[in-house]
């Protein structure tokens, strides 16, 4: 790869990443502070998320991989896109915000698989290259949170900027699109059946019992994920935590450290241990969060917060090296693709209704929250899931064989 192409991809990730962090983090405390939403609208708002990771396979499926180069659908998605942006930033209440936000994700959401997908046709050696490209979507998302919070845009009331930064990075990132390297529609004049869409040719894997467990288990976890991804914020800016979407960039920075760590744990521990820390991970988190707060145990906030690198390296990409592997060669994409749909799409779909109701439910009269008792429930549910786990989990060596073979 040559250094136009390198710097060309790396920019790519930079952008894609940056777009995301500079809205998504915050559109909690921005739906609750500047259009009054109640907590159920704000899950709603999440759960497009969900909505788009379903829908992004049929965009790849049928029009990425078939009709249109890669680069191009990545441009015109992102044109659209932030165009959608712009227009949820104009919304003065959150029935008009939903449908843009809405459409916005499921164009975005597509662009993630299509940002791999370039990058990986430039490249010889994947396993050796994508990481030096990929870890600039992370730096791209650290330096949207710390923007966020150096220009102080929590305490000014002024997150409708959020949405225009990322607006504006969107459609710069659409038209950079355009001169990307060429990665033309990978199943040209072929057939494409909705089970290769939506990745059931994997679906043979849930005959071994270890990986049923671990696909259940990684649906069920997403419950209490959402929790992080939808209330974080909120919750920081509300127990007085100053510029919050910065300080919660050092969740990304310590994913960062995790992956590189990553290959040493991996031949330590093994899978099961891997994925059980994990998932112990979110309970501990969800647990400083309850009893956390911005004064004696401000400590307690940041540690539920670089914890992160641990909640998300250890089960999400433990699991994908661990689906990878029982794949085998044959169905590596469908297996990565179903495993995609099931957590980000039906996990995180339920999450962000569950979250959502349980928040409002503990709303104060001052308009607050009774933090500790929402904050215990998503660390119940991640401890059932990791005492199921770890007392049904096999993981087998020859099951990989077995599998493979």
């Amino acid at each position: 790869m040559n250094t136009t192409t390198r710097f060309k991809l790396s920019f790519m990730m930079f952008l894609e990443f940056f777009i995301w962090g500079a809205w998504f983090v915050t559109m909690g405390t921005y739906l609750s502070k500047n259009l009054m939403s109640n907590d159920v609208q704000i899950g709603s708002a999440y759960s497009t998320q969900s909505l788009g990771a379903i829908i992004a396979p049929f965009i790849i499926g049928l029009i990425a991989d078939k009709f249109f180069a890669a680069q191009k659908v990545l441009g015109v998605l992102h044109l659209a896109g932030g165009v959608l942006l712009w227009l949820a930033a104009t919304s003065l209440n959150f029935d008009s915000f939903f449908p843009f936000i809405l459409g916005y994700m499921i164009a975005y959401m597509p662009t993630l698989a299509l940002v791999n997908s370039i990058s990986f046709k430039q490249m010889n050696d994947p396993g050796k290259e994508f990481p030096a490209i990929r870890v600039f979507g992370t730096i791209g998302w650290i330096i949207a949170g710390l923007v966020i919070g150096w220009l102080n845009w929590e305490q000014k009331g002024n997150l409708i900027l959020t949405f225009k930064m990322a607006s504006v990075a969107s459609i710069i990132l659409g038209l950079f699109s355009f001169i990307l390297p060429n990665t033309p529609p990978a199943k040209k004049n072929e057939k494409t059946t909705f089970g290769e869409i939506i990745g059931l040719d994997a679906i043979g894997l849930l005959a071994n019992r270890s990986y049923l467990l671990f696909f259940l288990a990684s649906v069920a976890i997403c419950i209490p994920l959402a929790f992080y991804y939808n209330f974080t914020n909120p919750f920081l800016n509300e127990v007085g935590m100053k510029s919050a979407a910065g300080v919660q960039s050092l969740g990304q920075v310590s994913e960062t450290v995790f992956m590189i760590l990553m290959p040493l744990f991996f031949v330590r521990l093994g899978v099961k241990k891997m994925l059980a820390i994990g998932m112990i991970a979110w309970v501990a988190r969800y647990l400083f969060f309850a009893f956390g707060n911005a004064d004696a145990n401000y400590w307690m906030l940041i540690a539920g917060i670089v914890l992160h690198g641990i909640c998300y390296d250890f089960f999400f990409v433990t699991g994908q090296i661990y689906t990878d592997k029982l794949a085998g060669e044959k169905f590596k994409s469908a297996a990565q693709g179903f495993i995609t749909l099931a957590t980000y799409g039906v996990g995180m779909l339920a999450g962000s209704f569950i979250s959502g109701i349980i928040v409002n439910k503990y709303v104060i009269a001052t308009g607050g929250h009774h933090w500790y008792d929402i904050w215990i429930i998503p660390a119940g549910i991640a401890f059932v899931v990791f005492l199921l786990f770890v007392l049904l989990f096999r993981d087998k060596n020859k099951d990989v064989t077995e599998a493979q073979s």
